[in-house]
C-alpha cells in the first residue's frame, strides 16, 4: 500500500507488511576535484559500499553538477533495504594503488536518489 515500496500494489486494500524498499546513491565530483586527484597521481577510483565493489571510474571523468541516479557514466549504487525505509552503509573510495581518498557513511532512503559529492 506504500507507493515508495518496490512491491507497491495500487489495488491493495490491506497492509499485509509485505512492502520492501530500495534506495539509491550516485557518487560524483567536479572538475576541481578531478584535477586535484590527477595532480596527486590518481588515475582511477574504485568505489566500495558495505565492503563490496560497486563501481569504478577514471579520475578524468567529472560532472559540472550533480547527476541523477543511473545517469550514463555515473557510479550509482542501489541497495535493497528490505522492510526498512532508511538504512546506512559505510563507503570508501580508493585509487588504483589502494590509497583511500574518501570514506564515510551513506544514507539510503526508500525510493530516493541521494547525490553524494566527493571533494578533494
Amino acid at each position: 500500500m506504500d507507493p515508495n515500496s518496490v512491491t507497491f500494489n495500487p489495488d491493495a486494500t490491506l497492509d499485509d507488511g509485505s512492502c520492501t524498499y530500495e534506495g539509491q546513491v550516485v557518487f560524483w565530483y567536479n572538475e576541481t576535484t578531478a584535477d586535484s586527484l590527477q595532480a596527486d597521481q590518481a588515475t582511477a577510483l574504485t568505489y566500495y559500499v558495505d565492503g563490496e565493489v560497486v563501481g569504478s571510474s577514471a579520475t578524468t571523468e567529472f560532472w559540472n553538477g550533480a547527476p541523477e541516479c543511473e545517469s550514463p557514466g555515473s557510479v550509482t549504487v542501489v541497495k535493497d533495504l528490505g522492510i526498512a525505509t532508511n538504512l546506512t552503509f559505510p563507503f570508501r573510495v580508493v585509487d588504483d594503488t589502494g590509497f583511500e581518498y574518501f570514506s564515510g557513511t551513506l544514507n539510503f532512503t526508500a525510493n530516493n536518489c541521494e547525490q553524494v559529492e566527493l571533494v578533494f
